[in-house]
């Protein structure tokens, strides 16, 4: 399972950055998953009691973040230089890691 999460992200970041490159207007989207980032944020502490786990740069215009929480939910956002956040996955069986190398 852990395995499946691990391969997700590859996707996630490749569909980030494509609705980063090429994003489509509000109007055309069926389900608005986007908000102001500190409401994301709020929201997420609030209904499953995630924190952030890993944050990425995407591209000079876009970050990737991700949250967790100790029951193993996790959602992947992404923020763009407005601070407008959008929910890009989410799921469960979240398993933290060992980090990979060490922050210079």
């Amino acid at each position: 399972m852990v395995r499946n999460v691990t391969r997700s992200l590859p996707h996630a970041a490749l569909l980030a950055l494509a609705a980063t490159v090429y994003p489509v207007p509000a109007e055309a989207q069926g389900a608005v998953n986007c908000a102001e980032r500190s409401q994301v944020i709020e929201f997420l502490a609030r209904q499953y009691a995630e924190k952030q786990a890993a944050v990425g740069l995407i591209n000079p215009r876009a970050v990737m973040e991700l949250y967790a929480a100790d029951s193993g939910t996790w959602t992947l956002i992404v923020t763009d230089v407005s601070g407008r956040s959008c929910v890009i996955f989410a799921g469960q069986s979240w398993d933290a890691k060992v980090p990979v190398g060490t922050k210079a």
